[in-house]
């Protein structure tokens, strides 16, 4: 009776059935997710095509595509870099403070973003802490608004990364070592190929939170036309002059485009654990 039991968990599973588990999470991922996202593309389409084109494609507009997809870009890129070695340092080393620093890598989530932006503009104006001995100007700047997302965007990498190297196999590293491997080639031969789908999903998070960022960036930004405007002020502008239909038309540009290298980052994650599985 046991075994007959285990089996028929075993086919149907602990939860209701497929049906009307799946039915829940269509319902519950389009109130919460496709709902919102569609009225984006309703109140676009309210004005007429020729304005919502116009809009889109102003250069200021262009201008403020360039430099968030740019920083964003970038930002995502340092912290798939100096994520991957601080997960690696709180992972693979035991060392005084070490659970202070593990705790703070979690701070850019408790931290209100306004808090933040604030924070960072004060440490890097040409009267800052730190910018009054740079030779280079920090705030104001695209470098700034860059800097300002790599801060807010770290901890998607850093946690993402650190469980699948809490959980990579040692006795591989200790075969390859055995056979005569060094450790730089350890890691690249039989570590690396592991976090390379964790370090994707982390890239691409953070990504996506620096693309909507607002409060941290405002601050720093300096907030000039064609220079360090980012898309999510120009947004918001738009909502303060009532043009609801300007601004989720340029909404629904970002909310495209980020779609589209979501899907290029999921398809490149899905290949790499093809490949290495």
């Amino acid at each position: 009776m046991a075994y007959l039991k285990k089996i028929k968990m075993k086919k149907h599973g602990p939860l209701p059935g497929f049906g009307l588990s799946l039915g829940f999470t269509v319902f519950y991922i389009s109130l919460l997710v496709l709902l919102p996202l569609s009225m984006i593309f309703i109140n676009s389409f309210a004005a007429p095509w020729s304005k919502i084109w116009q809009t889109i494609t102003e250069p200021r507009v262009v201008a403020s595509y360039r430099l968030s997809i740019g920083a964003s870009l970038v930002a995502a890129a340092i912290n798939a870099v100096f994520g991957v070695l601080i997960s690696w340092v709180l992972v693979r080393y035991r060392f005084p403070g070490r659970k202070i620093i593990d705790g703070l890598v979690d701070l850019p989530f408790a931290l209100p973003t306004a808090i933040a932006g604030i924070a960072l503009t004060t440490l890097y104006t040409e009267q800052g802490w730190i910018g009054q001995f740079l030779s280079f100007k920090v705030a104001f700047t695209p470098l700034g608004i860059t800097l300002a997302l790599t801060f807010i965007g770290l901890p998607f990498v850093v946690r993402t990364v650190q469980p699948v190297l809490q959980n990579v196999n040692k006795e591989l590293e200790e075969a390859s070592e055995s056979l005569g491997a060094t450790r730089v080639q350890t890691f690249i031969k039989v570590i690396f190929p592991e976090l390379i789908p964790a370090i994707l999903t982390g890239f691409a998070l953070a990504f996506a939170r620096a693309l909507g960022e607002y409060g941290s960036v405002v601050f720093i930004a300096g907030n000039m036309p064609m220079k360090t405007e980012i898309t999510p002020l120009l947004i918001m502008t738009k909502l303060e002059q009532y043009d609801y239909a300007g601004a989720t038309a340029i909404a629904a540009v970002m909310l495209i485009f980020s779609f589209i290298l979501l899907l290029i980052l999921n398809l490149l994650q899905w290949w790499t654990n093809r490949k290495f599985a």
